[in-house]
């Protein structure tokens, strides 16, 4: 296991061109910045595609500063949304995703991200690493919910309101949003309260099933993972993200961090994928 490091401080094709009558564009992507499922290889092989899934409450610009760095270093970097409407619903979209990329892939989630990228990477031989940053390493029959409150030290009951939303065959669910003034607060307390506040007005909400839907079987138990405790997080205590992580055996890095480290500790978050992407290449 690695030892801890404490820093302190979720063009046209040409065919379709020819259709419309338009002269395709074929404008070459700059070679620090790989497009997404064209990996190019070195002397290591195919370079693996690093595939971010953002946690409820957020989207996929929270990885936009970790996605900068990750293509700086030459890496294919993906970004997908995160439904977040319920854990098998969620996991077998990011599939889907996942189907449309070529080559070994790295998986990384945040918060309930982490619970998708455990199921997306169940019997995915191209999965080469796991990489958990503020999230839920959840086991067959866990949930989020469950996880969550194992130990104590969240208080993101108190900062959510619930509200309802039609579902596809009819009724209603029910799905999470935080608190606008409370956001700061809960979710990003290192982060501008200027910048807090995009977040909070850009949120995503979460369906309560997705954080009470119980897992399958865990990936991490037979992929090498890495996790990111963040020792400030309000939303799953930090006691609970070193608990998952010391039972999947993952590589743990620790920081001093609100939960929205992506955006506040970029550059840890970037180093900790990079150090599995070099470790298991």
């Amino acid at each position: 296991m690695h030892p801890k490091r404490r820093t302190l401080a979720f063009a046209l094709p040409a065919t379709v061109a020819s259709l419309l009558g338009a002269a395709p564009a074929t404008p070459a992507a700059p070679a620090s910045v790989p497009a997404a499922g064209a990996a190019g290889a070195d002397r290591h092989g195919p370079k693996p595609t690093i595939v971010l899934v953002h946690g409820a409450f957020a989207d996929a610009s929270s990885w936009s500063g970790t996605i900068r760095r990750l293509q700086r270093a030459g890496y294919p970097v993906l970004a997908p949304a995160n439904p977040l409407r319920g854990l098998a619903a969620d996991t077998a979209y990011l599939r889907s995703v996942l189907a449309a990329v070529e080559g070994p892939v790295v998986l990384v989630g945040h918060s309930y991200g982490g619970a998708v990228i455990s199921g997306v990477a169940l019997g995915d031989i191209r999965v080469k690493a796991l990489v958990y940053i503020a999230a839920f390493t959840p086991d067959k029959g866990e949930s989020a919910a469950e996880l969550a409150a194992k130990f104590p030290g969240s208080t993101l009951g108190d900062a959510v309101n619930p509200r309802s939303y039609p579902l596809p065959g009819g009724g209603t669910g029910t799905e999470l949003v935080i608190e606008r003034a409370k956001f700061h607060r809960q979710f990003a307390a290192d982060v501008p309260a200027a910048d807090a506040a995009v977040m909070a007005a850009t949120q995503r909400p979460v369906a309560t099933a997705a954080l009470e839907e119980k897992a399958g079987e865990a990936a991490w138990k037979t992929i090498p993972s890495w996790a990111l405790i963040v020792t400030a997080d309000k939303n799953i205590p930090p006691a609970a993200e070193r608990w998952m992580a010391r039972r999947a055996g993952s590589h743990i890095t620790e920081v001093d961090a609100s939960h929205a480290v992506a955006v506040s500790r970029p550059a840890v978050v970037a180093d900790v994928i990079l150090d599995a992407v070099r470790a298991t290449r």
